[in-house]
């Protein structure tokens, strides 16, 4: 097995970039209680950081290789971190069969096609779930010889990123598509049960990072730009849009927010699209820490500002229709993360 070099190993453990990260956790983690030092005062929070690479087809034939080899890769653009504006965190992330990763495990056709994945729905009825048996899966196999693979690297700069494990409603609807919003309103109990089985498989992955990996450097997905303090979850709402409020409070939110309490400090959950509807049971939420919203979603701040708890952070792409200068007139740089590149965070340029 290739090992990493000294001279990689040596800049990834390197104190001074340690600290730079661990100062900007530490900031971030304050913005997260309702602090604010004196940074904070005359600049906006802006995370957007970097990744290492290796060869895509690797990763499903070596992936202990592909960590060693994205490890070399982003020591090389470590120094990248040295940034007084703005944290540029430093991350891998074996992204396994992209969004289809725990499809995939329930036992879906994923494909690549046109540069990305895809899967086709199952070919049962709605209920009929069953959980998998990781122990013989391929898929968590190798999802595990990349976690162990950069865990004995011992290296404790990067941040290691998980594969999407999405969220169950996400999930069911890459399985089954609208059957399973059918099966809500009609067979309701069908749609419970495998609901139940998806994200209880999810929590078992989520329990296993949390056991194997070190908790300082384990980031939920797109870990470079999501990037929470040390100890919260994530979780993929992109299809709540499809679901009235009713139904998201009694089939879907009970199941997000178990999820979220995995953790330590609860977690964020992802908006693209259309989710207003949902604030005032997203508020109620106990384990609900933080939304992150992009494209479609991006244009609601004002309502996700006003109408989400005091304690809720919002993440934001900023988009057009939604630049930075709207959103810090919108929230003051209050609760807010930039997630972008940014010249300067400064207040007054």
């Amino acid at each position: 097995m290739q090992k990493l070099s000294e001279q990689a190993r040596g800049v990834l453990n390197d104190k001074k970039w340690i600290g730079i990260r661990d100062g900007w956790f530490g900031r971030m983690q304050g913005l997260f209680d309702g602090k604010r030092d004196s940074f904070l005062e005359t600049h906006f929070f802006a995370v957007n950081g970097t990744t290492g690479n290796a060869d895509f087809g690797l990763l499903y034939e070596n992936p202990a290789e592909w960590v060693i080899m994205a490890l070399e890769d982003l020591a090389g653009k470590a120094s990248l971190i040295d940034n007084e504006d703005m944290f540029v965190p430093l991350c891998i992330e074996p992204s396994f069969y992209g969004v289809h990763f725990i499809d995939k495990i329930l036992g879906a056709e994923v494909f690549f096609q046109d540069g990305q994945w895809y899967n086709h729905y199952l070919e049962r009825e709605v209920g009929s779930l069953e959980r998998p048996d990781l122990d013989r899966d391929e898929t968590w196999k190798i999802a595990r010889e990349a976690a162990f693979s950069f865990r004995d690297a011992e290296v404790r700069l990067p941040l290691f990123g998980l594969p999407t494990i999405a969220s169950a409603l996400n999930i069911a609807t890459n399985l089954y598509g609208e059957e399973i919003l059918a099966a809500m309103l009609i067979e309701p109990e069908a749609a419970a049960h495998d609901l139940a089985v998806i994200n209880d498989l999810l929590c078992e992955i989520h329990q296993w990072y949390r056991a194997h990996l070190p908790a300082c450097q384990l980031q939920p997905v797109i870990s470079w730009n999501r990037t929470q303090p040390p100890g919260y979850g994530q979780l993929c709402g992109c299809t709540t849009q499809l679901l009235s409020a009713g139904l998201y409070e009694e089939f879907i939110m009970p199941l997000d927010d178990r999820l979220l309490s995995l953790y330590p400090g609860g977690g964020m959950i992802h908006f693209c699209g259309s989710h207003t509807h949902l604030l005032e049971t997203l508020s109620k939420m106990p384990h609900l820490k933080a939304v992150q919203l992009n494209d479609r979603a991006a244009w609601d701040l004002a309502e996700y500002y006003h109408k989400l708890r005091e304690d809720q952070i919002i993440y934001l792409n900023p988009c057009e229709g939604m630049d930075i200068k709207k959103a810090i007139e919108i929230t003051g740089g209050n609760r807010l993360v930039i997630a972008d590149t940014v010249r300067t965070s400064s207040y007054d340029v």
